[in-house]
């Protein structure tokens, strides 16, 4: 059986050293770059062309989160699993929005990481169980403060876009930032523009900070 070839991305030597030995010992696996920084990584990668890459979030020169958009930029079929010590819903929503296939606590047991590795493979996504619930009561909570926000006014989408439209976002932004074409986001700007009864994004910036979009 051809072996898992592994990254592991992680600004702590002791942390990378750790998991490199520990998933030598599963052999299905083999460890084929380690790397200290976002830059290192894909550099490595560049060259290398691992299978899976275990990122870690928070690390200086590039952050995990600016290295998992390059990553998907570039190599589209690397897959990758967020590694960070952050029970947060709000970086698992973004990574997993990015384009990461996994998202695993550092603490978590070996077992855990291995089986990770094996579903992002089989082209499934994998959250570690503790983070499932913590996802869920976010999204709901969005949910609900979408509804209370704009009712049925705007779409979900529509939400989004104008959101970053208060943030200064162009349409170019606005179609990275979301990973859809610009003509979509210029059709999503101009139905809000009906929906809501303005007619530049000067006004629709207006609009989202009266409504408290930009707060959610």
């Amino acid at each position: 059986m051809k072996k898992i070839r592994v990254a592991i991305v992680d600004d702590h030597a002791l942390i990378r050293e750790g998991i490199k030995k520990l998933l030598e010992l599963e052999e299905s696996l083999e460890i084929v770059a380690l790397a200290g920084d976002g830059n290192e990584a894909l550099e490595a990668i560049h060259v290398i062309r691992p299978d899976v890459v275990l990122l870690d979030i928070n690390m200086p020169n590039m952050n995990g989160i600016d290295c998992l958009k390059a990553i998907k930029e570039e190599y589209s079929e690397i897959k990758v699993i967020m590694l960070t010590i952050h029970e947060d819903a709000e970086y698992l929503i973004e990574t997993i929005n990015i384009g990461a296939e996994g998202y695993v606590l550092k603490d978590a047991d070996v077992s855990s990481l291995v089986k990770a590795i094996q579903k992002v493979m089989q082209g499934e996504v994998y959250i570690h169980p503790t983070l499932s619930g913590i996802l869920v009561k976010e999204y709901k909570r969005k949910e609900r403060n979408i509804e209370d926000v704009i009712g049925n006014n705007l779409t979900k989408r529509e939400y989004e876009v104008i959101r970053l439209i208060s943030k200064g976002f162009n349409n170019k932004e606005i179609a990275n930032e979301l990973f859809i074409s610009e003509k979509t986001v210029k059709n999503h700007v101009s139905n809000i523009f009906k929906k809501i009864k303005v007619t530049d994004r000067t006004q629709a910036a207006l609009y989202a900070i009266k409504h408290n979009i930009t707060k959610i």
